[in-house]
């Protein structure tokens, strides 16, 4: 068995020792790559491929659900500060909607499923009101957690005492809220009108007034509802925000129209505004006849009534005035004849329109505006290039744009005042040498592309000489290696004097060593 081994053994180093020393490096390199390739693939095949699955989870939550992937005998990495969990990227989906089917991402706050775990049975009135508070302060950071911007919040509400007389019951509640914001995100009112309403609509008798909620840096946010009475900076900032979002979009449309008349970078507009921002409630009760022509309204009710009287005279009586009882100087009766008497009355109920207008005036007015506007002439040494009927024609379209800006103002400006509100002037803008920077930059870009050019000619004719150099050695050395083995074979064609002697020692040759008989007839070739 030993002798096979050293035979084959020999006959590999026999096959190994015909190739050079290039061949046996690149063969070796090549084994190894395979192996090396291998070997990655292997570990990459075994390796776990992990995911995120949660983050900025409470300590709670946290706990709950690494309880169930211990369980669920699932592998999992937990952060150092405990807030993300990250699970095998095949089981993210899986492990999320068993943990939500179960409850156990809770953000921290349990709401009324505080009630499902255990028995309340023999529960006492100060516990189950203190149950029921933690309940609802729960169920609130939930609704509030579930806004994208915000990533937990705190909520603290406090109840009145219910007592047993009414002055006690009118008792308002309050309410405490800190939100924790998502770095990069930004809450606008809309969302914290949001949060406020839901806070006052989730308890009874909490109004917006008794509610306070500030984010982690402790600045409060205030409802947009309570803005009348309030001064905060919040406010201020709000609208500040509005007059240059205002000011930045008048100031880009003018830089846009401008620019394609002039070109880029001819053209400086600056814009300046003030706002108010007093908003006016009015209330408007109108009445108005649904026929306008005779301004008549509708007959809903007619009422006509007609009396009539008759006198057929009263019967002869004394002399007025003379009797012993009588009055001196009272008439006596008439017998003169009859009388008659009508009477006749008619109501009429019209309706009429009914009009009731609450007006909420502008939320914001512009209060003045001015707009200054500096255009590069088209000769940049000579302001006088631009005309004066390019700067009247820019001018006049400024001046529209301020009027219909300032209609809400309820001030009437005349023309001159709108004049003066917009100032058109020819400057040659102050410029760097882009020119012969660019024309600088751009000899140093060439510059260096040649040198780069030049130095990979370089390199790749370096490699190439070296490369003819090395295969001319090894055609001499071949060539060396093939005269030496064609001097080997040798015949004394001198000393033989037959032909048939010359004859058998090359069919010798030719039969025990045909590669020394193949050498020397290319040698008497060479020779030839």
């Amino acid at each position: 068995m030993n002798e096979n081994l050293l035979q084959y053994w020999e006959k590999v180093k026999q096959y190994w020792n015909r190739y050079n020393r290039t061949t046996k490096i690149t063969f070796i390199a090549t084994v190894l790559l395979l192996i090396l390739t291998a070997a990655i693939i292997s570990i990459n095949l075994s390796k776990t491929d992990y995911s995120l699955a949660y983050t900025d989870l409470q300590p709670s939550d946290a706990a709950s659900i690494k309880s169930y992937l211990d369980t669920a005998k699932i592998p999992y990495k937990l952060s150092a500060d405990g807030k993300s969990i990250e699970v095998p990227t095949s089981e993210v989906a899986n492990v999320k909607l068993a943990v939500e089917s179960q409850g156990l991402n809770k953000n921290g706050s349990l709401g009324f499923g505080a009630f499902d775990s255990g028995s309340s049975f023999g529960i006492t009135d100060n516990e189950f009101k203190v149950k029921y508070l933690n309940a609802i302060q729960g169920e609130l950071q939930q609704l509030i957690n579930a806004n994208q911007a915000i990533s937990s919040s705190k909520v603290l509400i406090n109840l009145p005492e219910e007592g047993p007389f009414l002055q006690q019951q009118e008792e308002k509640a309050s309410a405490s809220v800190v939100l924790q914001v998502k770095p990069g995100y930004k809450l606008d009112q809309a969302k914290i009108d949001t949060v406020y309403n839901l806070v006052s609509h989730s308890v009874k008798n909490l109004p917006l007034e008794n509610i306070t909620i500030s984010d982690q840096y402790g600045q409060s946010l205030v409802s947009s509802q309570l803005a009348a009475g309030n001064t905060s900076s919040s406010f201020a900032t709000s609208q500040t925000e509005i007059n240059n979002q205002f000011r930045n979009d008048l100031q880009k449309n003018i830089s846009a129209m401008l620019s394609r008349m002039f070109g880029p970078d001819k053209v400086s507009v600056s814009v300046f505004t003030t706002m108010n921002f007093d908003q006016k409630k009015t209330k408007e009760q109108l009445v108005r006849a649904p026929n306008q022509v005779d301004q008549k309204g509708l007959e809903i009710s007619l009422q006509e009534a007609s009396e009539s009287y008759q006198n057929k005279g009263a019967d002869a009586g004394g002399v007025p005035g003379t009797g012993s009882t009588d009055v001196p100087g009272y008439p006596g009766s008439s017998t003169s004849g009859n009388s008659n008497s009508e009477k006749t009355s008619k109501t009429v109920n019209y309706e009429v329109d009914r009009i009731t207008n609450d007006i909420i005036a502008t939320p914001y007015v512009v209060k003045d505006l001015s707009i200054n506007v500096g255009i590069e002439p088209p000769v940049s040494d000579d302001p006088n290039s631009l005309t004066a009927e390019t700067k009247t024609a820019i001018q006049n379209a400024l001046v529209n744009i301020v009027r219909t800006a300032l209609a809400d103002n309820k001030v009437t400006y005349t023309d001159d005042e709108l004049q003066k509100k917009v100032t058109v002037f020819a400057h040659s803008f102050a410029r760097t040498n882009d020119s012969g920077a660019s024309k600088t930059s751009s000899y140093l870009l060439y510059g260096g592309l040649a040198l780069a050019a030049l130095a990979i000619g370089g390199i790749a004719g370096y490699a190439i000489r070296r490369r003819r150099k090395a295969n001319q050695a090894k055609l001499e050395e071949d060539l060396s290696i093939s005269a030496n083995k064609a001097e080997l074979p040798t015949i004394d064609i001198e000393n033989v004097t037959n032909d048939n002697q010359v004859r058998k020692q090359l069919e010798t040759l030719a039969k025990k060593r045909p590669e020394d008989f193949v050498n020397l007839l290319r040698t008497w070739l060479v020779d030839e």
